[in-house]
């Protein structure tokens, strides 16, 4: 009865089920006010601000470049000053001023330039000085926004439950399912709703209603604030990892002992939440910030009193681990290339195919994408329920497969999602040079074949998506020290940002390289050009990354392995004495 009574006190303090329309509605409107927007950007920027393809596509991809980038900031000043609450209050109001910004420059006629004219492509006026600014002031509140709310919001909201009662849990888990179906809808709702009222209704309306809709997803979290559980900042992990590196640097040219247990010091932490790792023969030179000399000095407790200058072993495997994943991100960096290209150049693709759906209804450009949304969202359960038990059977392997293998499924669907989509494009480009159904007043001839050729390469897309990017979420949760998840987590949005700044680049090298020769590659108007050798060009580049990620794979250990050796605490006292001396 005591433990019952134990669990409701601790229970009490913590309101998930209280919290939760509060917490889920703000994340719904969120998602319908800034996805919304994103999808379409490219052809507000290409229809309202008359910039060219490459221009638009460039400033897409350094805009969502520096959103996701700022996440790893977003997550150093939650987790080191302000907590999540203050970050995710601030940077909801800061999302909200950047739709604002972007719905005045839609609605008033001197914040975009005219209207370009038909048969004027070539001489559209662009905007002037005061219309970019204001335009990219609005992209810079988005940026400050995106920063803050999408390292803290799934976080935000586990907070609400008590992870140590069997209800807390029950609430975790029924939480993240409902925070996944409410980015599902908010895909598909903002992909065909509020993409249609952008592209034929009206602009302004168009982006009017998202940012309505992030106003109430401001005053939904604000109203519930007396409820939340705000839990304080804790100190950033990233400090720790600073701390193993100073401390290897100070003792680099000392020799590192014979045996794993002599001269290492390995303070455990009472109040530490990360368990135990084994000591690893990787990275050794990290191994020299926890070698003990006698001018280091220690508190009663047995902590080292200068943590700049001795860390534990524990601390060191810690920052091993953060070590030995970088390799396997860096290869998700060429690729969310091919992520990019369906994002981006599938949309230009769009606008100059034949998007008749019926006698009157055309299909937006930006809408295609959502089949890659809902091929992923039916492939999950069918190979959450089906496929992992059967191979589960076979490899004897709870997941059914590794986590490292699903990212190489993914990686080798990259190339054939690239080379699908060079096929299509060629096709698309043959046929609107032979058999044009109209012209585009922007970009030229509209070919005949239907936009719905685009579904194999988006389905591909997103199938590949489903193996890869989840396979990567999971993997830095588990393979990260248990304090540095949310740095696990935003290390996948920083290679979203990398990726997008090397796609920027490489677009603008194709271009600027092809610009002068007989056929350019990426022309404004895409029957011009040859975006299906840049697609086949892309579909090379993963294929060196599939054979790079199978070598890092390869030598990659996972976190606790049975090769590592735990290392027993060494005593401060005979340190201190120098009978456990060894340099």
């Amino acid at each position: 009865m005591g433990i019952e009574e134990s669990e409701e006190h601790e229970e009490s303090k913590y309101r998930g089920v209280r919290a939760m329309p509060f917490v889920i509605g703000n994340e719904t409107f969120e998602k319908l006010g800034t996805l919304g927007t994103a999808s379409n950007l490219l052809v507000y920027l290409t229809s309202v601000f008359n910039m060219k393809s490459i221009t638009a596509t460039n400033l897409v991809n350094i805009f969502n470049g520096t959103i996701n980038l700022a996440t790893l900031v977003g997550a150093f000043l939650c987790d080191t000053y302000f907590g999540r609450y203050k970050t995710l209050g601030f940077a909801s109001i800061s999302s909200f001023l950047g739709m604002l910004v972007l719905t005045l420059t839609a609605a008033i006629s001197k914040l975009h330039p005219p209207q370009c004219r038909p048969g004027e492509t070539e001489n559209c006026p662009g905007p002037n000085t005061w219309q970019m600014l204001f335009l990219l002031s609005g992209f810079g509140f988005l940026v400050i926004g995106g920063g803050g709310i999408r390292p803290c919001n799934l976080a935000f909201g586990a907070d609400q439950f008590n992870p140590n009662t069997s209800s807390g849990k029950r609430g975790i888990s029924s939480f993240f399912n409902w925070y996944y179906f409410t980015f599902t809808f908010a895909m598909m709702v903002s992909l065909t709703g509020i993409v249609y009222v952008q592209s034929d209704v009206s602009w302004a309306w168009g982006l009017a209603i998202p940012a309505f809709l992030m106003l109430i997803s401001c005053s939904l979290f604000f109203l519930g604030s007396r409820i939340y559980v705000k839990i304080k900042p804790d100190g950033s992990p990233l400090t720790g990892v600073l701390r193993v590196g100073v401390a290897a640097i100070r003792k680099r040219k000392l020799k590192l002992p014979s045996g794993p247990s002599l001269g290492l010091f390995n303070h455990i932490q009472k109040s530490s939440i990360n368990a135990q790792l084994p000591h690893t023969d990787q990275f050794r030179s990290l191994d020299k910030a926890a070698i003990i000399t006698p001018d280091d000095k220690f508190n009663e407790d047995g902590s080292g009193a200068s943590p700049w200058r001795l860390c534990s072993i524990q601390q060191v495997e810690e920052v091993k681990c953060l070590v030995r994943t970088l390799p396997i991100w860096t290869t998700s960096i060429i690729y969310y290339v091919t992520l990019v290209q369906q994002q981006t150049y599938t949309i230009f693709q769009a606008l100059q195919m034949d998007r008749r759906l019926g006698p009157s209804f055309k299909i937006p450009a930006a809408s295609y994408t959502v089949f890659s949304m809902v091929a992923l969202t039916i492939w999950i359960p069918i190979y959450d329920q089906i496929l992992v038990p059967a191979l589960r059977k076979i490899t004897g392997k709870e997941g059914g497969i590794t986590v490292l293998q699903k990212m190489g499924i993914g990686v080798f669907l990259a190339i054939v999602t690239m080379s699908v989509s060079g096929f299509v494009e060629g096709q698309r480009r043959s046929l609107a040079l032979k058999n044009p159904i109209g012209v585009d007043p922007i970009r030229g001839s509209i070919s005949s074949l239907s936009g719905l050729w685009l579904v194999p390469q988006l389905v591909l897309g997103g199938l590949s998506e489903a193996f890869t990017v989840i396979a990567q979420v999971e993997f830095n949760y588990k393979q990260f020290p248990e304090n540095m998840r949310s740095i696990g987590g935003s290390l996948l949005f920083v290679g979203f940002a990398v990726s997008s700044y090397l796609s920027s680049l490489l677009i603008s090298i194709i271009h600027h390289t092809t610009k002068g020769n007989k056929t350019e590659w990426l022309p404004q108007d895409l029957n011009k050009g040859r975006l299906d050798y840049f697609y086949y060009l892309v579909a090379a580049l993963e294929v060196v990354n599939l054979g790079y990620f199978i070598i890092c794979a390869r030598w990659y250990k996972y976190k606790g392995s049975s090769e590592g050796r735990i290392i027993e605490e060494v005593n401060v006292e005979k340190v201190q004495t120098g009978k456990e001396l060894t340099l």
